[in-house]
């Protein structure tokens, strides 16, 4: 058995180049299954909590006629941030790395995206935004995980097509997309779920920024939840990382996206344009709606919608698609 490195999409600006990954130990558990149902696709889901990392591996990023090398943190974690020079391409753009286990070379390859310029960025929530998840419901939502593959899972309707218009909207060429974000209290472990889930469905493309990887059946009950300061400072980087965007966050009411967003705006007064977030139950909350009100006040147009269609509706009323 040799050990898996595991890269992530990553994503750049003019200046700096941003990929990552993590290492982990040889193992006999195999990879989440998309096809297994019932008890073996839950036998598959809790594998990917029971995973160990590999600290300080050595790890080499090909980046044009250099290698960079760094290693791995203690959660078996890397990250490369590399300046750019005089690059032009622009799209997704495939990336190398490597790293030796017993003289034998491990390669792994993945994208990132240097986003045609433009003027919009979206910043979306995953669970109870787009995917149907329960959130509310903690022991809904671990039944759904453990027992309905991924080929099982729901999204809400209309939202692709919302989400679709969102990747392309301003853009006079529909083959380039704005830059697409999807920040979640998800873990790491969960990533090749949330990549297939979004294929399956054509949802746009994006670079996942997840929580810090889990490798026990405890942290396994706890998924998606806990803290989300984690949350508000991958969306302040992206928003930092990318200035001269105006933004569209995505979220909904069952945790605590309108707080954070309302957060955001304040710190971020003339970059967010826009605000949607989903009603999950049967009325509007109380506290969503103040938050929202008080985004509102500082321009910043707001929709809180039961169904993707009224999402779309506002996008189109305000002019962003």
């Amino acid at each position: 058995m040799k050990p898996i490195l595991k890269l992530y999409r990553g994503y750049a600006n003019e200046q700096e180049l941003i990929v990552m990954g993590h290492v982990f130990k040889p193992t006999s558990i195999k990879e989440y299954d998309f096809q297994k149902k019932n008890i073996r696709n839950a036998t598959s889901i809790i594998n990917m909590f029971r995973i160990k990392t590999e600290a300080n591996a050595d790890i080499y990023l090909k980046y044009n006629d250099r290698t960079i090398h760094t290693k791995t943190l203690k959660d078996g974690y890397f990250k490369f941030c590399v300046p750019l020079h005089q690059i032009e391409t622009y799209g997704w753009i495939e990336y190398q790395v490597s790293m030796i286990y017993n003289n034998n070379e491990i390669v792994a390859k993945e994208r990132y995206i240097r986003p045609h310029k433009g003027e919009l960025g979206i910043i979306s929530d995953i669970d109870d935004t787009f995917l149907v998840t329960h959130s509310r419901n903690i022991f809904k939502k671990l039944y759904i995980l453990l027992f309905r593959n991924v080929s099982k899972r729901k999204v809400f309707k209309d939202v692709v097509a919302h989400y679709q218009a969102l990747n392309i909207a301003g853009r006079a060429n529909p083959k380039e997309q704005n830059a697409f974000f999807y920040v979640s209290s998800s873990e790491w472990n969960l990533y090749r779920f949330i990549i297939k889930f979004t294929e399956i469905h054509q949802l746009p493309n994006a670079v996942l920024l997840l929580k810090d990887i889990k490798t026990s059946l405890i942290d396994f009950l706890v998924t998606g939840r806990s803290n989300h300061n984690h949350k508000f400072e991958k969306i302040k980087h992206i928003l930092e990382f990318y200035p001269d965007l105006q933004y569209i966050l995505l979220g909904d009411d069952s945790q605590q996206d309108p707080v954070l967003y309302e957060a955001i705006c304040k710190i971020f007064p003339i970059t967010v344009k826009a605000i949607y977030i989903r009603q999950t139950g049967k009325h509007k909350k109380e506290s969503t709606l103040k938050a929202l009100k008080n985004i509102e006040s500082l321009d910043v147009a707001v929709c809180y919608f039961k169904n993707s269609s009224e999402a779309i509706e506002h996008s189109k009323s305000i002019g962003i698609i």
